[in-house]
């Protein structure tokens, strides 16, 4: 028994080409060659067909690798138009050629060939061949890999693949990844991936979930955002006020005002906690957006629903009515309190009186001061700190010092900032002399002077001229240990200046040099005139020295001043030969 022979012991078979892969076309260059082993039995001789490359196209592949089904058709023509075959006459001998398992071993080679040359630059296509035949612990350290570096959207893509795998990812890298998409403004994939934790059981945490609806409503996306808060209890995860406070302030920028109200009143029905702040957003809202008529109204309304306003309620609306002097609308926001059996307390009372001193409406000032002394809340610290701070502005200083008086008779200890205050409107009006008996009177106080009250009297004494009361001051802060600052010096050295002390002026400049504190290109300048007004020259270039060593650059007038001041010291001609040189240097224009 054997086998008969073969007609053409050498068949031509050139290049695969013409796979079709979607709509395009991808050929394939490289040639293979197959090697048929046969043996006769009765004359062990070997038979030989080997199939190579060749310029002409005689063997054909097509298969459609975007369908489940595969077909390859085979066409081989030979020369002498004769069928390959062979005929087996004795055994059970099984070609290689026609297995089962080199067919598909052949199959996949061809899928990641065409892979590799469809995307040369995207190595997650050439590789997702790997990520399908990944276990799921293998792709879950990869995709911890990609969140760890950045790779956002190779971790989305990874996350897809193993959604289709049925892989469950580490829900703590879906929520880096949620965060990342969401940051980079991808919230399609952000939300595509949120879907792929929730359905493999996981459950985002609030975070994430604000972050995602905030997202979308930045967008103006306010669909999207209901619908994902929707999903956020089934989820397991609870909104909170940051939640629908984003979504309230979105419904009202598209305009939909009644929409928002009615939105709020579903979520109380549906069981949400009647949220205070979320309560009083939406009032804020309303009374923005459509009048204080419809806030109360909708505050009415949302009282029947169980959710009650309380004291930072209406604060925010009174707060919110005085920012924009709307007083009558104040007045009636305050009667629907009074409705509700609520009372004003001492920081309702303080943002009316902080309205009214800064519009100057002191009758009225008067007459909330003098019910609040009649109620269970007196003015506090704060309460004076406000009404003598507006008087002080208005130039009002001595109903400002009556108030004090009355605060220290109420017992209500004035502080720092009510001194502070008072010694600022008192140097304003030049009266120095009070000021220094009130500083005087604070060393024996629990409100110890600090170093903002002796820069305002040591400013207030500098504006007078009283300079040796000045540097009285300033020896006194350095002994109760208060460093003074660039401010302090400042102002000393300009007092000099201006009593035209220049010399003690840049002494206190060379302090300055010592602390490390940032001196003024005007101290300096103003240093200067006045040195080469006294025809001071010598010690105006050392303090132009000083200016250039502290990295100032001296403008045209600084060196002209001093040009001007070897002049008039008798030294014309080195006043020309400095100029000549700066104008070589291009100082002077």
């Amino acid at each position: 028994m054997g086998y008969s022979s073969l007609q053409h012991s050498i068949c031509e078979a050139p290049y695969l080409h013409g796979f079709s892969l979607g709509s395009n076309q991808t050929d394939l260059s490289s040639g293979f060659e197959i090697l048929l082993m046969t043996k006769k039995s009765a004359s062990s001789s070997k038979y030989l067909m080997k199939v190579k490359s060749t310029p002409p196209s005689c063997l054909r592949w097509r298969g459609d690798f975007n369908s489940g089904r595969n077909s390859i058709l085979l066409q081989c023509s030979v020369q002498q138009r004769s069928v390959l075959c062979i005929d087996r006459v004795n055994g059970s001998t099984q070609t290689d050629f026609t297995s089962e398992r080199n067919y598909m071993g052949f199959e996949k080679n061809l899928r990641e060939q065409i892979s590799a040359r469809k995307h040369p630059n995207s190595w997650i296509f050439s590789v997702e061949g790997s990520f399908v035949e990944n276990d799921e612990e293998t792709n879950n350290e990869i995709l911890q890999n990609f969140c760890s570096k950045g790779k956002l959207m190779d971790a989305s893509k990874l996350i897809d693949i193993m959604a289709r795998r049925n892989q469950i990812p580490h829900f703590s890298c879906c929520i880096r990844m949620i965060r990342g998409l969401i940051k980079i403004d991808r919230i399609d994939k952000a939300i595509k991936a949120l879907k792929v934790m929730v359905m493999s059981g996981g459950v985002p945490d609030i975070i994430t979930y604000n972050m995602l609806i905030g997202g979308l409503c930045k967008k103006g996306q306010l669909k999207s955002s209901i619908d994902i808060l929707e999903d956020m209890s089934l989820s397991g995860c609870t909104p909170d006020v940051i939640t629908y406070n984003a979504i309230l302030r979105c419904m009202f920028d598209r305009g939909s005002y009644d929409q928002a109200v009615q939105f709020w009143k579903d979520q109380l029905r549906k069981g949400c906690p009647p949220y205070s702040i979320t309560f009083t957003v939406l009032l804020e809202l309303v009374l923005k957006h459509c009048g204080i008529q419809r806030a109360i109204e909708v505050l009415e309304d949302m009282t029947i629903e169980g959710c009650h306003p309380d004291t930072v309620t209406f604060n925010s609306l009174i707060n919110l009515t005085c920012k924009q002097n709307r007083y009558k609308d104040t007045a009636l926001v305050l009667c629907n309190m009074f409705s509700h059996g609520m009372e004003p307390d001492a920081a309702i009372y303080n943002t009316i009186l902080h309205s009214l001193c800064g519009s100057g409406y002191w009758d009225e000032v008067e007459d909330i001061i003098s019910f609040m002394n009649e109620t269970s809340h007196p003015p506090t610290v704060v309460t004076y700190n406000i009404l003598i701070n507006g008087l002080c502005k208005y130039g009002l200083l001595d109903r400002a010092i009556n108030f004090f008086d009355q605060m220290v008779s109420k017992k209500c200890s004035p502080d720092i900032i009510t001194y502070n205050t008072l010694l600022g409107a008192l140097c304003k009006e030049g009266m120095t002399d009070e000021a220094l008996k009130i500083l005087h009177l604070l060393r024996n106080t629990l409100c110890s002077p600090g170093l903002i009250t002796y820069n305002t009297v040591i400013d207030g004494l500098a504006k007078k001229g009283c300079m040796d009361k000045a540097m009285e001051l300033y020896n006194q802060m350095i002994e109760n240990g208060i460093d003074p600052d660039d401010i302090t010096h400042h102002t000393l050295a300009w007092g000099f200046c201006r009593m035209g002390l220049v010399e003690e002026a840049v002494e206190i400049l060379r302090e300055m040099g010592k602390r490390k504190h940032k001196i003024r290109s005007s101290t300096f300048r103003s240093v200067i005139q006045g040195l080469c007004k006294d025809n001071k020259v010598d010690i105006a270039i050392q303090v132009l020295d000083m200016m250039v060593s502290s990295q100032h650059k001296p403008n045209e007038a600084i060196y002209s001043t001093i040009i001007r001041g070897i002049a008039a010291a008798g030294m014309k001609d080195e006043a020309n030969k400095l100029h000549h040189k700066l104008t070589e240097w291009k100082v002077f224009k």
